[in-house]
């Protein structure tokens, strides 16, 4: 499967206005990409696509809720007219709340379905039949390690990302009968530093955060990018959720005691308080936060795994050179040892 340049892309974001989605697109416009963004917040779209401008990129904006797929196709059908053509979709948006199961209304749960599941399988409807015309391209969903391994607290976000996981399977394997060259991109990141801890509701009487350590923003947009080049199945984002992603395939038992101590619970509340009634953008827009980076930057931390992912070939260099340092350096004991044992012995 070959993928246009990026400098030769027209890129579709749902949900663009902050953390992971914003930053994607100021770098796939950066790179000469023509961007069409989207999100509930008109604010957050209006400055973004002024920030691309500025920076001499073209990007158009449509303001749309991913849980109604009539505002989905109606993103899919601007970027048609505006730029002829759609070859990466990204899907980003997601909303959560971080309550018990019991404390959870129906109502939350079914939003977090609406926004977070329900919108891949709405901007998969609207994309696929574009990328089919194109006759080739990406589909990039967003999920989360939290598709590998549910989390205490938030089991509306993980069976949205559970049921995410299982979307793209069944769509891949019908596209692969098809013999259509379109990537279906699933991207998992662990805990990533941008303001979803800021926008999601709670009712667990503290500001929410993910389980530290954090990682940058720009490490998923780096795999948004790879994948908009190189086809690609899965990408875990963090070496943290490489990790998890073993010990649930090796024992997921242990990761259930693991996550009934203190880490799974007291580990997803900072000492902040925050009230149910405080701002979150389950249902509405929520102002302000029309930023990349999240307020944990104290708890990020680089990601190897990360590094050697998108570049294998420097990875066999280094391994290489490695290898041939240590047949160096342990090459004079080897040496003396094969002398040592061809000496003959001395008589008595």
């Amino acid at each position: 499967m070959n993928l246009k340049p990026i400098s030769q892309q027209v890129v579709v974001i749902a949900g663009a206005s902050t953390g992971i989605g914003r930053a994607a697109a100021l770098d796939f416009a950066k790179q000469g990409a023509k961007v069409v963004v989207a999100a509930r917040n008109r604010h957050a779209l209006d400055s973004l696509v002024e920030q691309i401008k500025e920076r001499g990129g073209e990007a158009v904006s449509v303001v749309a809720d991913v849980a109604e797929f009539e505002q989905v196709e109606a993103i899919a059908q601007t970027a048609v007219d505006t730029f002829g053509r759609i070859d990466t979709w990204v899907q980003n948006a997601a909303v959560g709340i971080v309550a018990s199961f019991a404390e959870t209304d129906i109502a939350e749960f079914r939003r977090v379905i609406d926004v977070t599941l329900m919108g891949q399988v709405y901007g998969a409807k609207a994309a696929l039949p574009r990328l089919k015309q194109a006759g080739q391209g990406s589909f990039i969903s967003i999920s989360s390690v939290e598709g590998i391994r549910a989390m205490p607290l938030q089991s509306a976000y993980s069976t949205a990302k559970h049921g995410v996981e299982g979307f793209l399977e069944s769509i891949r394997v019908e596209l692969q009968h098809e013999g259509l060259d379109i990537n279906i991109t699933s991207i998992k990141p662990a805990v990533i530093n941008t303001p979803f801890y800021n926008h999601t509701r709670t009712k667990v009487g503290y500001k929410p955060t993910g389980i530290p350590p954090y990682y940058d923003p720009q490490l998923v947009v780096a795999a948004i990018l790879y994948a908009a080049e190189h086809p690609t199945r899965d990408y875990i984002v963090g070496d943290v959720g490489r990790v998890l992603d073993i010990a649930q395939r090796l024992s997921p038992g242990l990761l259930d005691r693991l996550l009934t101590t203190p880490l799974g619970f007291k580990g997803q509340t900072t000492d902040i308080p925050k009230s149910e009634q405080a701002p979150d953008n389950l249902f509405e827009p929520m102002p302000g936060y029309e930023q990349a980076d999240g307020d944990f930057d104290a708890l990020t931390v680089p990601s190897v795994s990360d590094w050697a992912h998108r570049n294998p070939v420097k990875v066999l260099g280094i391994a290489a050179i490695a290898t041939v340092a240590l047949m160096l350096f342990a090459y004079p004991s080897i040496t003396a040892m094969v002398t040592l044992e061809s000496e003959p012995e001395a008589s008595a």
